[in-house]
């Protein structure tokens, strides 16, 4: 689809006037849509009229920014597109000679200024935004690890482990089970997504994987049976009560 999109841009392009060509390439330099969200969630964005405002004027913007430690900030910045991550919207923008991006809906306070943006020479944002991409998904931390699962567990994994990345599986054995190497960001998670499998996931590699998340399962185990034996010693104690 991507292709098809390209080829299509290309030929609509190729076919406007002049004059229309010009501005069909000025919007698409200032909005980007980019289709894989990171989660399926929406997001409050009341500045965002302010910034489209901003870009299609050409004007510089002061943000009151909250940032990811809930700290907040002030920049005065040349805004230079927006992006809409899935259903997030990203703000583009050069500061003091580097290129940011800010998240639309921690923008806490947009006021427009009269004073003219400037934007780099050769700045394209649909390559800069592609760049920018790779680069955080490069930076993630990353806990390689090797499972057996189930045909179904896999199915699920796909599309309900958000913050793990499956890579290379083996083809089912008689069973129905397979080998998969699977990316989490951290132990942490791993314990997390493989024990919420329950039986239809067994931990291979690492060893120390393996371990901790058997530890983890005993653990489980020891408090629900002892939960069940002070339920079985309550319930004698009433039959007791009522029946001496």
């Amino acid at each position: 689809l991507r292709q098809a999109s390209k080829a299509a841009l290309i030929k609509l392009l190729a076919a406007l006037p002049a004059l229309y060509r010009r501005d069909a390439e000025y919007i698409r330099q200032r909005i980007h849509i980019d289709t894989a969200g990171w989660q399926r969630h929406s997001e409050s964005a009341p500045c965002l009229p302010v910034l489209q405002q901003a870009i299609w004027q050409e004007r510089q913007v002061h943000l009151h920014y909250q940032r990811g430690d809930a700290s907040s900030v002030e920049r005065l910045v040349n805004p230079l597109g927006l992006v809409a991550k899935g259903s997030i919207w990203y703000l583009v923008a050069e500061v003091e000679g580097d290129l940011r991006n800010y998240r639309v809906s921690r923008v806490e306070q947009a006021i427009l200024t009269d004073q003219p943006s400037q934007r780099p020479p050769g700045f394209d944002l649909v390559a800069y935004w592609s760049q920018s991409v790779a680069e955080f998904i490069a930076g993630l931390p990353r806990y390689p690890t090797r499972v057996r699962i189930t045909m179904e567990a896999l199915k699920w994994a796909k599309v309900v482990w958000r913050y793990a990345q499956v890579g290379h599986t083996s083809p089912p054995d008689s069973d129905g089970w397979q080998e998969a190497e699977i990316i989490f960001e951290g132990v942490e998670e791993a314990h997390s997504y493989l024990l919420s499998a329950g039986p239809q996931v067994e931990a291979m590699e690492p060893l120390a994987l393996r371990e901790e998340i058997i530890a983890l399962a005993e653990q489980t185990v020891a408090l629900y049976a002892k939960r069940a034996s002070m339920r079985k010693k309550q319930t004698r104690e009433i039959g007791d009560d009522k029946f001496p």
